[in-house]
């Protein structure tokens, strides 16, 4: 069935999406500055890294609304309110949302975007539920890690890298500081997980 876009669901799905999309990239950003304070620079980053890639998903969701430019989209929709100063919660939080993304909200989307006929916004909501599922599982990885205590001790000698410098450390924990950059031991994490490495 075609319909036209003006008059379609999933005119609406979409200004939906750009608003979770919007709301994820501000709690990340909120749960960021808790990570900071918290002198968790890595899980900071982590936030941050996601933040800015929800953004980039509310644009590609915004211009799929182009030809209605200058227009108001009425939508509904439940929100989630994630705030607590217990970094790990936070962490669990965003994965609940990013897996429920994936597993619900954008492939009920994309089927309905067939249904309409608007193809590549069924291809959006399709290959973007896919990174979500990629999201919730980083958020997993680092709430086990700090539930654990295993953010900054390993059971096996691990390699190391602080973020702020670039030193590679080995042991089974990091120092308390770098011996290089002498920033806190909150900017250490295991190389495997570092960005653009290879190990």
């Amino acid at each position: 069935m075609s319909v036209e876009f003006k008059n379609s669901v999933t005119k609406e799905n979409l200004m939906r999406a750009f608003a979770g999309e919007s709301q994820a990239r501000n709690r990340y950003t909120i749960a960021a500055g808790v990570a900071k304070k918290q002198n968790l620079p890595v899980i900071e980053a982590v936030f941050a890294f996601t933040a800015n890639q929800e953004k980039e998903h509310a644009e590609i969701f915004y211009n799929h609304l182009a030809e209605l430019s200058g227009e108001n989209i009425q939508i509904d929709g439940a929100y989630p309110v994630d705030i607590s100063q217990d970094v790990a919660k936070l962490l669990r939080f965003a994965q609940h949302n990013e897996y429920e993304e994936h597993d619900d909200v954008y492939l009920h989307f994309a089927e309905k975007a067939k249904e309409e006929g608007f193809q590549k916004a069924a291809a959006s909501f399709q290959m973007i539920a896919q990174i979500e599922k990629t999201h919730g599982d980083r958020f997993g990885l680092f709430a086990d890690l700090l539930e654990q205590n295993k953010l900054f001790v390993s059971d096996v000698e691990t390699a190391w890298m602080c973020l702020e410098c670039g030193h590679i450390y080995r042991g089974k924990s990091v120092p308390e500081e770098c011996p290089v950059c002498h920033n806190s031991r909150g900017y250490f994490v295991r190389l495997e997980l570092a960005p653009y490495t290879t190990i």
